[in-house]
């Protein structure tokens, strides 16, 4: 922790200077800091606001003041935000929520750290949102906000087609024809055109659709959710996913989701082309439209002039293959693990696994079940986590008892600053519990582990770097007994003729080496579809920006009509709403960017 560069402390009691709080009424304090909150707020005091937060405090926004994904940190900047963006956004009719779940409540996130956490609603001239208060106690006996959450969950003027919204009109043997045109663009063309037919894209695709933008959704590949149904035979999810039937196995096979994916298009009435690619795409900037040019395999070209691209083409670009000398004397065969099947394909072969985390490990465990000889060869040591833990650190939010879409509220109510000060926190408690005898049994066989960047385990890993890690489901054991043996400490020299050879002398030999060695940019797909004019503009997509939040994925990285939808399930839920509505305000007139200035 002394060594990490981040200044950002945690308002434990011992710094606050006050006592346990417990006695307190955790509504009466929400109340009063409330009432508070909300005449300053219709006053547009916002020297009084911001007197209403730790000197080190947090506003953390999504898209209700700002349209966007920021974090203002301290005082100072907080009232930055509210000076330049408070009456423009008309941010009114604030309401305490006491409904289960979202009432006021005092926790005790560890020893020495407590705080209140509550919920209230709020309106905007443009919608409605929900916002998470984090309050502490002050030595005056008063309790002022350590973060705030404004969120912006629908648009007043342009509800989703849900509920009461949704089509009232009987229906008498048109629908079969009226889908087909719909899903041709016979008399138009659509505002969005999605590329890839994913979890994120059909999210998105969604909620665009339920929001009244016309949307389509190209793919390459022949069938909904191939992008899953090809990948390795052995893949399932690593993490616990509680939007699916509460049947479904806890981790779920990759063909399953794939045939999810394909039944969620077909029952939400998305619109997708398969077996389709894009040949060029030119952008008008005084019309600000895209002119795109699509090969519908059998099915000719359609050029299609359109307002959006949203890439959903996966958190990564093309898959990484090292550059090693002397590949063309190797007599064996290589592959990366994009393009992996199954270790029924190689039984009986000696097989390298260049990489370690999770899918390194995944195919590495897939050998070692089909009883190959199988070294992994680990680059770079690797934070590991069982998937006990994971669900452990989880369940309080997700589990079958608790609303997912709150529990998607509060996961992302605190700003990342935050988030990674409690992580610091729990993550060397788990290595040193739960997962001790896992940990311990890796390093005696010489696997190396770490904790994560600066201690703060797997979420910094994949937000910042979009992996690094291994979610044990298994392969851990194999390693441990030897099954699966580790080859670390030296750089790979070059190929032989019979395998790899290292850089302190050592030789592997190997009839397949698989090369689990990752995805490049995310924008490598845009840059080979827009161009580099284009690709220019956009400095960042995935990784975190100097305030903690994700750059470029679900909101504006750079260029007009381009955006980005990229991550994993549970984020891809939350954030495609954010992403539709964004679209919306601007098709509508509501959002112009330009007059945004903070």
């Amino acid at each position: 922790m002394a060594t990490d560069p981040f200044p950002q402390r945690l308002p434990t009691l011992d710094r606050l200077g006050v006592t346990d709080p417990s006695n307190v009424s955790s509504s009466e304090v929400a109340t009063e800091w409330l009432n508070a909150f909300s005449a300053a707020i219709a006053q547009n005091d916002t020297a009084a606001v911001v007197d209403l937060f730790l000197e080190d405090g947090f506003w953390k926004d999504v898209i209700a003041l700002t349209w966007d994904f920021r974090t203002f940190e301290g005082r100072k900047d907080i009232k930055k935000l509210l000076d330049a963006r408070l009456a423009a956004t008309g941010l009114n009719e604030l309401r305490l929520l006491q409904e289960p779940l979202k009432e006021p409540v005092l926790q005790k996130v560890y020893h020495g750290l407590v705080w209140l956490r509550f919920c209230f609603s709020f309106t905007t001239k443009h919608g409605k949102g929900t916002a998470v208060v984090y309050l502490v106690p002050h030595p005056d006996s008063k309790w002022k906000a350590y973060t705030l959450l404004t969120c912006l969950e629908s648009l007043a003027d342009f509800p989703q087609k849900l509920g009461p919204f949704r089509n009232k009109e009987a229906d008498h043997g048109n629908w079969g024809e009226k889908r087909r045109q719909e899903a041709e663009f016979s008399s138009n063309d659509p505002t969005v055109l999605v590329i890839g037919a994913g979890h994120c894209g059909l999210e998105a695709a969604a909620q665009l659709k339920c929001i009244g933008i016309p949307t389509l959704v190209i793919d390459k590949k022949p069938r909904v959710g191939d992008s899953w149904r090809d990948r390795y035979k052995t893949l399932c999810l690593h993490g616990t996913i509680c939007f699916f039937p509460p049947t479904w196995p806890v981790y779920i096979p990759a063909e399953k989701l794939a045939d999810w994916l394909e039944a969620y298009a077909r029952l939400l009435e998305i619109d997708v082309w398969t077996a389709s690619t894009i040949t060029s795409t030119s952008w008008n900037d005084s019309t600000k439209t895209w002119s795109v040019e699509v090969n519908r395999g059998g099915k000719g070209t359609r050029v299609l002039t359109v307002k959006h691209l949203v890439f959903a083409t996966g958190s990564g670009g093309r898959p990484i293959v090292p550059d090693i000398p002397g590949k063309a004397s190797f007599k064996g065969s290589t592959v990366h693990s994009s393009e992996f099947e199954s270790a029924a394909n190689h039984i009986g072969k000696k097989v390298v696994v260049v990489g370690c985390c999770n899918s390194a490990h995944d195919i590495a465990q897939d050998f070692c079940s089909h009883g190959a000889d199988i070294t992994m060869y680990q680059r770079s040591s690797t934070f590991v986590i069982s998937v006990e833990s994971m669900a452990a650190m989880s369940r309080a939010l997700y589990n079958d008892d608790f609303p997912t879409e709150l529990a998607d509220t509060y996961s992302t109510s605190l700003p990342w600053a935050v988030s990674r000060r409690l992580h610091q926190r729990m993550v060397p408690i788990v290595a040193e519990t739960a997962d001790k005898a896992i940990l311990d049994g890796l390093a005696k066989v010489g696997f190396k582990t770490n904790l994560g960047i600066y201690g703060a385990g797997l979420m910094a890993l994949y937000l910042e770097r979009g992996g690094g890690y291994y979610i044990d489901t298994g392969a851990s054991k194999s390693i441990i007994n030897g099954d699966i043996k580790i080859k670390n400490g030296s750089a790979i020299e070059s190929f032989t003729e019979n395998g790899l050879r290292f850089a302190d002398g050592t030789e592997l030999q190997a009839d397949i080496i698989v090369f689990a060695t990752g995805y490049g940019d995310p924008r490598d797909f845009m840059r080979e579809v827009c161009g580099d004019e284009i690709a220019s503009k956009v400095t960042q997509v995935w990784g975190l920006d100097e305030e903690g939040q994700s750059a470029g994925v679900w909101r504006y990285c750079g260029h007009d009509g381009l955006w980005f939808a990229n991550a994993n399930l549970s984020l891809a839920r939350f954030h495609s709403l954010h992403l539709a509505m964004q679209i919306k305000a601007i098709e509508e007139g509501v959002l112009n960017r330009a007059d945004i200035v903070i």
